[in-house]
């Protein structure tokens, strides 16, 4: 069975307003998440599915989804404040979305079979997809709890215009996934990758450590531990107070690693990951996409 990609975009109009974030940095205006479907194309994933909010469906078909006809099946399913399990409801005065896993299991009736799960925004390379898609593909029909992650080298996703956010991830001697500690500022400080830790502290880790960019690969089981954490996340008082309290993908996969119930497998890749997290990053972007094209790994013209 071929995998699907599950796209998280529904922050998009809540963030820039419209779709102003379809940033066109390919020569026909092409967008990173273009790329990272037509990567997917390549690496034999079979359908792609997109998570957005339902306020901008119709420009979202009309601007993106046009696009992929005749190349990949494509689906939407929705996230919005309001979609929660029965019993609950919004807490007064929130406005913020619920996170990462909560748009996840908005595809739970949409996604039957593996599937890994990307930001929009990030350009992963053709590699990472290759590294996922075997993996999934190759998992026995109605495996459970055996997932995985790629698990990028750190020193491959930084950005010369400042520092970014990452989960640095501890693996062990199988290769899986002990625990993502997410460091908010990462750079090159003389030379050599640097976190900064809670005391304030540069503390330097090899170039090669893997590190969580969001992309992980699940089969369908996923989605029940997904329902049934959430609502427990709900049951915490704190979280109802705290507005802007989310419920991320590596809480919900940390619990899981914790009680033994899965394994996360972490996938090495040599993909150099890039992206747009500074206005400054964005010219530097569009030459590696040409680049990347005249190097014959990408066509001019994608879809």
């Amino acid at each position: 069975m071929k995998p699907t990609l599950l796209l998280l975009a529904a922050g998009m109009g809540s963030r820039y307003g419209g779709l102003k974030q379809l940033d066109g940095l390919g020569p026909n205006g092409e967008t990173i998440m273009d790329y990272s479907i037509y990567d997917a194309i390549k690496a034999g994933f079979g359908k792609i599915v997109f998570v957005i909010r339902k306020d901008f469906e119709q420009e979202f078909r009309d601007k993106v989804l046009s696009k992929y006809e005749g190349h990949i099946p494509a689906e939407l399913v929705f996230q919005s404040l309001d979609a929660l399990p029965e019993g609950f409801d919004v807490p007064e005065g929130r406005q913020k979305p619920w996170g990462t896993n909560h748009a996840v299991l908005m595809a739970k009736d949409a996604i039957k079979e593996p599937f890994c799960v990307i930001n929009c925004d990030d350009f992963y390379n053709r590699d990472a997809f290759m590294v996922i898609g075997k993996f999934l593909s190759e998992l026995p029909e109605g495996a459970k709890n055996t997932y995985a992650m790629v698990g990028f080298r750190v020193g491959n996703t930084l950005s010369e215009n400042g520092t970014v956010a990452r989960g640095i991830c501890s693996k062990d001697d199988n290769e899986n996934l002990t625990t993502v500690v997410e460091r908010t500022e990462i750079m090159r400080v003389n030379g050599a990758v640097c976190y900064k830790d809670e005391q304030g502290e540069w503390v330097a880790v090899d170039d090669n450590t893997p590190v969580s960019m969001n992309m992980w690969g699940f089969t369908p089981d996923y989605f029940e531990y997904s329902e049934a954490y959430f609502k427990e996340f709900l049951s915490d008082p704190k979280n109802i107070e705290n507005l802007k309290a989310e419920f991320f993908i590596p809480l919900m996969v940390n619990k899981l690693i914790v009680e033994g119930t899965a394994s996360v497998r972490v996938l090495d890749t040599t993909s150099k990951w890039f992206g747009v997290t500074y206005a400054a990053d964005r010219q530097g972007t569009v030459d590696r996409i040409q680049q990347l094209i005249n190097e014959g790994v990408y066509p001019q013209k994608l879809f």
